[in-house]
């Protein structure tokens, strides 16, 4: 049965966005789905009973419209939108690479989160942030990447800042791997290259980030999960993962 109370959930067309919106679906939520990838939003609305809206969070006029058709009181917005472009060291690092990563992972959660603030409080909302243990550490050929999670981590913390004395929680997931189109979007369609970095190891699912998002938005409205850090058995940070040890 739907609890009334509307979610948002932004890059939802695949992976860890589209898994969320199920969930929140199967938890009672009414979900509002954005991303560019309207066809694929419309075939995921259709099953959980939801509403689909294309979204581009690196356009403002997008996020306006989509935002605009959000109803007036809502209880969770998650920034799932953005990714990874190339793996180059800084030496050979392209200029529209980083900006189009700084554009999805720090701008448009910016830009979807000031739009939908006021509903969120009059929603008394969660504002959930998908970033990355990239937002914690670095990596040699990374620094694009890691600087726009690092960025979208320090909004979050200060998010969490202003925002106290109102009702409006704040959760950064924080994923390490994950096998989703992550790493396909990453190395520009090279599926091979892709499949690479899940080789040897059982990856994380998308399923598995959508669990953590569900539980943590469905606590009692008094309690924050400030953040989930969530990574396989066979990872232990970014650039230690155990391969070909079964796990």
């Amino acid at each position: 049965m739907a609890n009334g109370k509307w979610a948002v959930v932004t890059g939802a067309s695949s992976g860890i966005g589209e898994a969320t919106a199920r969930a929140l679906a199967a938890a009672g939520f009414e979900v509002m789905v954005g991303a560019r990838r309207l066809d694929r939003l419309q075939g995921l609305a259709a099953q959980i009973g939801g509403q689909a809206v294309r979204l581009d969070v690196t356009d403002a006029a997008s996020v306006e419209a989509f935002c605009a058709a959000v109803p007036a009181e809502l209880a969770v917005l998650v920034n799932n939108a953005g990714g990874a472009l190339g793996l180059d060291p800084v030496a050979q690092a392209r200029d529209e690479d980083w900006a189009r990563m700084y554009e999805t992972n720090v701008l448009g959660l910016m830009r979807v989160t000031r739009a939908l603030l006021p509903r969120l409080v009059a929603g008394q909302g969660h504002i959930v942030n998908v970033t990355s243990i990239a937002g914690r550490e670095v990596y040699p050929n990374g620094a694009g990447y890691t600087a726009a999670k690092h960025a979208a981590r320090a909004v979050t913390q200060t998010l969490r800042l202003e925002l106290n004395g109102t009702p409006v929680r704040v959760t950064d997931i924080a994923p390490g791997l994950v096998e989703t189109e992550f790493s396909r979007v990453r190395f520009f369609g090279d599926v091979e290259r892709a499949k690479k970095t899940y080789e040897g190891l059982t990856a994380l699912t998308a399923d598995d980030i959508a669990d953590c998002i569900a539980w943590a938005v469905t606590r009692p409205a008094h309690v924050n999960i400030d953040e989930i850090v969530v990574k396989p058995v066979a990872q232990a940070s970014a650039t230690m993962v155990a391969r070909g040890k079964g796990l």
